[in-house]
């Protein structure tokens, strides 16, 4: 008999903590986890899942308009945002209830209540009751950060934009992140008049220059307005229902709507980590090394509230890694967090995988740059006269490919499987020497010049 009622506890049943779960259960370990919410977590539930699915729908009302050089006729459109929000959210609740499934199929004990490190292998639950695990794993993830100034109360987050009541007339959205550019694209594209404020004068600071030059061109092309280096100053109600916003600069906009998408923050408050003398960082994130182990040694982390990689498919592999450490019987396992590639799902999407051409000069020294600025097929029947843009960087002492960037339709689609190339450690040599798909926007990957 164990001397712990568990042999794992896992706080948070996102994607980190389901499939640290699930596989600690596969071998062998009697495993609980405690939700306080919804089993998914932030992608599933309030994140990337219901966010693609609005990407898709506002990709409509170009393909709408474009189809009419393709002889297609559309009589009487129109675009019903109740109609799109409750069939996202309804699919929000098929994904909740088959993760729920998935952990229950695995053994795994789900415990809908908050559960509090309360001392050394010890957990108490919100209801009370007292539990003892070998081993505890915190994947509670992340939320929202929202400032702090006069009226901000007013203004929403991510998370309340799935559930708006209507489309806004007119949307402020303060960020320069993805999360900013994604929802910026999607309130565009359902005939919001949209305004994105950042208090820097950069967007997308992480992704290659060339592509965020292009993405800033193209949203102004499509009629979104930009404010750099601006800082709020107070949000105030009027009468109308609307949003009174003043800038610092003593500027004011009145708007239907404000949202916030300037960062997130770990979801460390009310954990009793303090209890287990769990070492956080500056940010408040928890502290972990490569195991995702934290300096308490039974107690793990995995997941954005570890701000390593604030990724889905990062905290699905952390997680992973933890249980095959763990549980598994082998060679401890750790997480490789370079080259990862990622995805901005804004109009039109950019994707990336390792270093931007600034990063590479700056390890490398001597680089090669080749690039493709096209217009696609489709964008030329169509009239549209949105660009795209391929870039790779590549070190200029062996020709190894040390970067791939791209703003174009279904680039993520397409970085995925140039990621792996990447991460193997290819040419350009090696892309040189592949057969081309014509006609494809992909080709030009093998094409750059």
């Amino acid at each position: 008999m164990s001397e712990y009622d568990y042999d794992l506890f896992t706080i948070g049943a996102g994607s980190g903590g389901v499939r640290a779960s699930r596989v600690a259960s596969a071998y062998g370990a009697k495993v609980a986890v405690a939700e306080e919410y919804r089993v998914g977590g932030t992608c599933v539930i309030r994140g990337c899942v219901p966010k693609k699915m609005l990407v898709y729908g506002a990709h409509f009302a170009e393909d709408l308009e474009d189809c009419r050089n393709f002889g297609w006729e559309i009589e009487g459109k129109k675009f019903d945002w109740i109609k799109l929000r409750d069939a996202v959210l309804a699919d929000v609740d098929r994904l909740n209830g088959a993760y729920t499934d998935t952990l229950e199929n695995h053994g795994v004990e789900i415990i809908n209540e908050r559960a509090e490190i309360s001392g050394p292998h010890e957990i108490t639950l919100a209801s009370g009751r007292k539990v003892t695990a070998k081993y505890i794993l915190v994947a509670v993830g992340a939320r929202p950060f929202m400032p702090q100034f006069p009226g901000s109360e007013h203004a929403i987050s991510s998370n309340e934009a799935f559930h708006l009541d209507k489309v806004p007339e007119s949307i402020i959205i303060a960020g320069g992140g993805y999360i900013a550019n994604e929802f910026a694209g999607i309130f565009n594209e359902f005939g919001s008049k949209v305004t994105i404020v950042n208090r820097s004068d950069q967007l997308l600071r992480s992704y290659d220059e060339s592509l965020r030059d292009r993405l800033l061109q193209i949203s102004i092309m499509k009629g979104i307005d930009f404010k750099f280096n601006t800082h709020f100053e107070s949000i105030e109600k009027t009468e109308d229902g609307q949003y009174k916003v003043r800038f610092t600069s003593g500027e004011e906009r009145v708007v239907e709507c404000v949202m916030f998408a300037v960062g997130r923050v770990p979801n460390i408050e009310g954990l009793g980590l303090e209890n287990a003398g769990v070492e956080l960082g500056e940010r408040g994130e928890i502290k972990v090394d490569r195991f995702s182990k934290t300096n308490v040694d039974h107690i793990y982390a995995v997941g954005d509230v570890t701000d390593r990689v604030q990724l889905t498919p990062v905290a699905i592999r952390e997680g992973q890694a933890f249980a095959d450490t763990v549980f598994g019987g082998g060679d401890p396992v750790a997480v490789d967090h370079s080259c990862i590639p990622s995805a901005v799902f804004s109009h039109p999407p950019i994707a990336a995988v390792g270093l931007t051409e600034g990063e590479a000069r700056n390890q490398c020294g001597s680089v090669k740059i080749y690039q493709s600025d096209f217009r696609p097929m489709k964008n030329v029947l169509a009239g549209r006269n949105e660009r795209s843009l391929f870039k790779m960087v590549c070190d200029a002492a062996d020709d190894r490919i040390l970067g791939i960037h791209m703003i174009a339709p279904e680039a993520p689609e397409m970085m995925q499987a140039a990621a792996v190339a990447v991460k193997a450690g290819l040419t350009k040599a090696d892309f040189d020497a592949t057969t081309a798909i014509h006609p494809s926007m992909a080709e030009e990957l093998v094409l750059l010049k």
